[in-house]
């Protein structure tokens, strides 16, 4: 038995609905490989940096103080780091709850009944997203204001 076309017709509005926000999710899975990238990075550079410091002291290690800082910079980087990837996995949730919705919306009444929460998810999901990415450039601005190329030289 076929099912009629009326009955096709929610399902396939649900899908075309749910493609934004699966296309969504795409760029969030990026930014949280990129984020956990640059983590890494904080935390191989923070590892090295705690070894030079427990081998060493002020008097041993002329740039201890410098090493000091910076290890200060990648503990404020690392804070800011972890900030965005939980924005960015609360985005994630919040954006597959909203294309869980959208099929949940179909219903059984034959026809597609969005509520308020489909915009409230993924109005929510995006806001996530935003301020994530807003905490990945204070991040980078960070990470380039740790480092003096070309110092002038006495």
């Amino acid at each position: 038995m076929m099912p009629s076309a009326e009955s096709i017709n929610p399902l396939t509005e649900a899908i075309q609905l749910a493609i934004a926000p699966v296309f969504l999710l795409t760029g969030v899975a990026g930014m949280l490989n990129a984020l956990g990238i640059r983590l890494a990075r904080v935390v191989d550079r923070g590892r090295a940096l705690e070894d030079i410091l427990i081998q060493s002291s002020p008097s041993t290690e002329p740039r201890f103080d410098q090493f000091m800082i910076e290890l200060q910079s990648l503990d404020q980087r690392r804070k800011v780091i972890n900030g965005a990837t939980a924005l960015m996995v609360l985005c994630a949730v919040l954006i597959g709850l909203t294309v869980v919705e959208l099929f949940y919306s179909t219903g059984l009444q034959g026809r597609l009944q969005l509520s308020h929460w489909v915009a409230t998810t993924f109005l929510s999901g995006f806001g996530c997203f935003i301020a994530a990415c807003v905490l990945y450039l204070v991040e980078i601005i960070l990470a380039s204001r740790s480092i003096t190329l070309f110092k002038k030289r006495p």
